[in-house]
């Protein structure tokens, strides 16, 4: 059992409420976007998902740490998040492939975080106002003052393009360590797919899948120019996950808009889901407070059908003068924002939700199916 904690912190938020907590992970100050995420399961996964690249993460599930940290639930190479909120931290880890606490993790990984605050109520605040920039404080040095500028001084700063610096800058192929050598029987020839992964922040459940449905993977840095995809000569291309303002990656979209012409089958996932859109000439929005979460009902506008589904995003396509050739496939419902598209007269889609979980459920996988059907689709013409 690790030595209680006790170091008081500070959480200020731009609209000046301060909360009183205890210090976790490393001593000082950070600034950030604050969201809230309402996963009951699968920390881990949302504190290495690229997707929350420099956000500040409020769990609302109350007790978080129970199962400690292992070598396998990793979405990516290290903690992607800029702190963590949380009610109670657990200091007792139980789990038979626990590694190492969460509060060592996080000190051990430089995080600035704080414990023992009203996690409801700040949940509340950012769902009546809006997602709020906050500062954590655990310097003695620093007085509340000089936070309110750190936080004014970072909300201007957030049109930059962080998909360019999170994303890998050189071409590789990912080699599974999950399903080595294995073909699912969805694919019964056993041939394995050319597939182009775009790194936006690509989570590592979206290239396990890949594998698991017979694919054979090439990663690309995010800028990746088109003529440089046609080369390679991919069955499909996958535009994946990652964080920020998809409105900011004016190259990627150029880059789409070519590879839209050339009838390769295209899955555009998170913010790929939202570039494929904005390649078409759609408009996207900020949303109040986002969807985070693995609880998040999502319907197919064709069969009806509802799948529960993983989210994490703060941006969202604008419903209102969709582009003609835009056709909406899905819907959230829980406030009707668009969920998923097709573009016409391409073999292109797109899915707001996370269809790899991780953490959450794995209704919206069959998503995947739809890819590589796609794929095969198009071998036949």
């Amino acid at each position: 059992m690790e030595k209680k904690l006790k170091e008081h912190a500070f959480l200020i938020l731009e609209d000046k409420t301060i909360f009183k907590g205890i210090k976790i992970g490393r001593k000082g100050i950070t600034v950030g976007e604050i969201v809230f995420n309402t996963s009951m399961t699968g920390y881990q996964e949302i504190l290495t998902d690229p997707s929350y690249n420099n956000q500040i993460i409020t769990f609302t599930y109350p007790h978080i740490g129970n199962t400690g940290i292992n070598n396998i639930d990793n979405e990516s190479n290290k903690i992607q998040v800029k702190s963590v909120i949380i009610n109670n931290l657990a200091l007792i880890s139980s789990h038979y492939e626990n590694n190492i606490t969460l509060s060592k993790y996080l000190k051990n990984n430089n995080i600035i975080g704080i414990m023992n605050i009203d996690t409801r109520k700040l949940t509340k605040i950012i769902r009546n106002k809006g997602i709020q920039f906050g500062c954590i404080l655990s310097d003695s040095n620093i007085n509340i003052n000089t936070a309110y500028k750190y936080i004014k001084k970072k909300k201007y700063q957030l049109t930059e393009n962080i998909v360019k610096k999170i994303s890998t800058q050189n071409i590789y192929s990912w080699k599974s360590k999950n399903n080595k050598n294995y073909i699912m029987k969805f694919n019964k020839k056993k041939t394995l797919f050319n597939i182009i992964v775009y790194d936006f922040g690509v989570k590592k459940n979206i290239l396990e899948l890949l594998i698991k449905y017979g694919c054979k993977i090439t990663i690309i840095p995010a800028e990746t120019s088109a003529e440089k995809v046609i080369s390679l000569k991919p069955h499909g291309i996958v535009l994946s996950n990652g964080p920020g303002d998809p409105r900011s990656c004016i190259k990627i979209i150029n880059n789409i808009k070519i590879l839209l012409k050339t009838k390769i089958p295209i899955f555009g996932i998170c913010l790929g889901h939202q570039l494929l859109a904005l390649s078409n000439n759609a408009k996207i929005l900020k949303m109040k407070f986002g969807h985070h979460g693995s609880n998040h009902p999502v319907q197919n506008l064709k069969t009806k059908k509802v799948m529960i589904t993983s989210q994490n995003h703060n941006f969202t396509i604008d419903p209102i003068n969709l582009p003609k050739n835009i056709k909406v496939t899905h819907k959230s419902l829980f406030d009707n924002t668009i969920q998923g598209i097709k573009i016409i007269n391409t073999n292109a889609f797109g899915f707001q939700g996370h269809p790899e979980a991780n953490p959450g459920p794995k209704d919206s996988e069959k998503l995947f199916k739809k890819f590589i059907k796609n794929i095969k689709k198009n071998q036949k013409k």
